[in-house]
């Protein structure tokens, strides 16, 4: 799950960065409202932490603008501001969690595995398709209800190829939602991953479920039971 940091303090956003990370998300950090609205130009987030006190605005103000206009992804409010009338203003304005700082990092890693479970814009929780499942918020994938045995990297593939069963998934399309801006990729990370997780699919009994469309993309076929 691809989550966008807003949060002009540096070493905190790093120390968040690096923790939700280890819990299996890929994180981006922008210091600004300004940046963060050119990331989300730019790629697609499963979910935001917002802090509200930022150096070009309100986070608050730019939270309610930005929900009037267009679909936002679920947004939790991590902020100093701990007053009754804060948490209730910050929920009003389109906050679908709202935490106080400091925060240990394994609630703000529940939290947002909390927000995938709630209807929206990312849809049912649990994807099916034919033998196949992919749980949002464990972030696993089964086929026959037995496990597959993935990587953070390979689930993410999985889920975004589940995502648009029946449809190509380009590679550049791939590598905006598996790697961070930071990250250097190698010419054929994408191919390495594709490659793991259309073994690990084979084995589980589902070949072929995983076709690479020649000089387009790849692509997860619903071929039903």
């Amino acid at each position: 799950m691809r989550v966008l940091i807003i949060e002009d303090n540096f070493r905190l956003a790093e120390l968040m960065g690096r923790g939700i990370a280890n819990c299996g998300f890929s994180p981006d950090i922008v210091s600004s409202i300004g940046d963060a609205e050119a990331a989300l130009a730019d790629a697609n987030y499963d979910a935001i932490i917002l802090d509200l006190g930022l150096p070009d605005g309100d986070g608050l103000v730019w939270l309610r603008r930005e929900r009037s206009k267009a679909p936002l992804p679920p947004v939790l409010i991590l902020t100093a501001r701990d007053g009754l009338g804060d948490r209730v203003a910050g929920l009003d304005a389109g906050g679908d969690d709202y935490l106080i700082k400091p925060v240990e990092i394994e609630e703000l890693a529940a939290r947002l595995r909390a927000l995938l479970r709630r209807p929206g814009p990312r849809g049912q929780p649990v994807i099916r398709i034919g033998r196949l499942t992919f749980d949002v918020a464990a972030r696993s994938g089964a086929i026959d209800g037995r496990t597959l045995e993935l990587t953070r990297r390979e689930a993410d593939l999985l889920e975004l190829l589940v995502r648009r069963v029946g449809t190509v998934v380009r590679r550049s399309m791939i590598e905006e939602a598996l790697y961070r801006f930071d990250e250097a990729v190698t010419p054929n990370a994408v191919e390495a991953i594709v490659s793991r997780l259309r073994h690990k699919l084979n084995d589980a009994d589902r070949p072929d479920v995983l076709i690479t469309v020649r000089g387009m993309g790849y692509m997860i076929r619903d071929s039903g039971a």
